[in-house]
């Protein structure tokens, strides 16, 4: 689609940014210097808008394409609007979901270079990361000075592929001179604890500060080490330098769009750069950013960790919803002759999925929009129907959005219903506000996921005591779990209640600043399927790659 872009020096100048306030990646994409702040520090705030949705199905709800296509409406009325997402990790590429730029006439552009390699900023996280393991590993190795406990270190390493191979490895064999003889393991670089870092960031001093902070694991005396104690952080800044400035690139209607981090929603945080959504919010009227998976996993996660590490307070919650993946809810499996027919009974009883992310949104205190992502083959009764349920839930407004067919020209309703919102204000509060570690996973199990009791693992139970003795009851929560359910069984649709949520560890974040906790069998590192969409990738003879979807 190389033809219908834009330059990308036309895209930054009606931003109002300058020539030397980029650094050019070709012709369609470029970095954006992370000073531009400065210039711009007592320009007022744009309004902040984030996209979420209900628990994904394989049926589909188009929360990327919604996100995008909503800033393209935003331009369409005459909103100055900036869209700020995630960079795609290339484990899913080539696994089961294949490409993650929208789809249709909601894209961002150029697709083959984002959801590949791009601007380097993930392989620069992978590099930073295993740096920090080749030197805890040689600390081992050259005496162990620091007297690091070698069955108590939390640092693995990572790699941008799902390969379940590495979920469980021994690392050091072959002799003295090749290391000590552990037990260790591979995440995929979404998981990292730097790529949180590199996304909640504000500054090069603040990254320099978490990457020192980044526990590695404890000594005989169940001290923690850091990052700082093995004299590394300074490095891993330096390889991380370029990677914190943000990336510049447009949407198929030539809306700018920042592409900037890319943690998993399920085990990380799962939001863009907070760099990129500052920057973004003194260059335009209206910011629309994009959370991970289902409003309880990245729309929670956003709120209670990214913006009360940086500050930033959303305006509105725009919650996107599909009359199938509803039904399935409804029906509990993957059904899809079941459907593609008309059955107000069973998405009924699907909408139980909807409104209680609803209900969860409106305890933010956030004005909610239901977008209704509109497929050809919804009838006016299903509409209807998800319209009177999202409203009797309490959301704000409700519109049908057909974006993926018609860009946005198909969401023209739904920008109009978000200004109108926006103008309207809020009082934004966080979920919890203090309280313990196990107070906080609760809140969270209990008023979000409907959870009626959690159920704490020894190695758990262990890890809270050890945490508690470090002094870090104080840090946010973010729970690593399936984002296929409210539960921490993916089987489980709809809207479960009064189950017991396993908590069966707890790793320390320190330097992206939280804990998180791990529920039920939650992988770090996921595996490829028997037919994994590597297998439709091919290169033809004039460099064309086919297969990305």
């Amino acid at each position: 689609m190389s033809e219908k872009l834009r330059p990308i020096l036309e895209i930054a100048e009606e931003l109002g940014l300058k020539e030397d306030e980029l650094e050019l990646d070709g012709k369609y994409i470029a970095k954006v210097s992370f000073k531009v702040l400065d210039r711009l520090k007592e320009r007022k705030n744009g309004k902040y808008i984030f996209v979420t949705a209900i628990t994904p199905t394989p049926a589909g709800e188009g929360k990327t394409v919604t996100a995008i296509g909503l800033s393209q409406a935003l331009n369409r009325i005459g909103k100055k609007t900036i869209c700020t997402l995630r960079q795609p990790s290339m484990g899913p590429l080539f696994g089961l979901k294949g490409g993650a730029t929208g789809g249709g006439k909601a894209q961002v552009l150029p697709k083959e270079e984002i959801n590949l390699h791009f601007s380097g900023d993930f392989h620069a996280v992978g590099y930073a990361h295993n740096l920090l393991s080749a030197i805890l590993d040689t600390h081992l190795q050259k005496g162990n000075k620091l007297c690091l406990n070698i069955s108590e270190i939390f640092w693995p390493r990572v790699v941008d592929i799902n390969d379940r191979a590495l979920r469980h490895i021994i690392i050091g064999l072959g002799g003295k001179a090749d290391g000590i003889p552990r037990e260790s393991y591979f995440d995929i670089t979404p998981a990292s604890e730097v790529m949180s870092i590199l996304s909640l960031s504000v500054d090069l001093e603040d990254l320099k500060k978490r990457l020192s902070r980044i526990t590695v694991g404890i000594d005989q005396n169940k001290k923690m080490i850091t990052a700082q104690d093995l004299k590394s952080s300074g490095a891993m800044a330096a390889v991380l330098k370029k990677a914190f400035n943000p990336n510049l690139v447009q949407t198929s209607e030539g809306t700018p769009a920042f592409i900037h981090t890319g943690p998993f929603a399920n085990i990380s945080h799962g939001n863009s750069s907070v760099i990129a959504d500052l920057i973004s919010l003194k260059l335009s009227d209206y910011v629309v950013t994009e959370s991970g998976f289902g409003a309880d996993c990245g729309a929670e996660k956003l709120m209670d960790i990214k913006c009360r590490e940086s500050g930033l307070t959303p305006d509105l919650a725009v919650l996107v919803a599909t009359v199938k993946s509803l039904m399935m809810h409804g029906i509990g499996i993957y059904d899809k002759k079941a459907i593609d027919q008309e059955n107000l009974e069973i998405l009924e009883k699907g909408c139980g999925n909807l409104q209680k992310h609803i209900q969860n949104l409106k305890l933010f205190g956030l004005p909610v929009l239901v977008a209704i992502n509109r497929f050809p083959e919804d009838s006016e009764a299903e509409l209807s129907l998800l319209k009177e349920k999202s409203i009797q839930a309490g959301a704000d407004d409700v519109a049908v959005a057909e974006i993926f067919d018609k860009g946005g020209e198909g969401g023209t309703e739904l920008a109009e219903k978000a200004v109108k919102l926006c103008q309207r204000g809020c009082c934004f509060n966080f979920l919890y506000e203090g309280g313990g570690i196990k107070e906080k996973i609760e809140t969270i199990a209990k008023k979000i996921y409907g959870a009626g009791e959690v159920l704490y693992f020894p190695l758990a139970e262990k890890k809270i005591d050890l945490f508690k003795s470090w002094g870090l009851d104080f840090l946010p929560m973010c729970i690593a779990k399936t984002p296929y359910s409210f539960s921490h069984d993916p089987k489980l649709k709809g809207r479960p209640e009064n189950f017991r949520l396993p908590i069966e560890d707890l790793r320390p974040a320190t330097g992206a600043g939280y804990l998180y906790a791990l529920a039920g069998d939650i992988m770090t590192m996921p595996g490829l399927p028997t037919n994994p969409a590597a297998f439709n990738f091919d290169l033809d003879k004039d460099g064309n790659i086919t297969g990305l979807t």
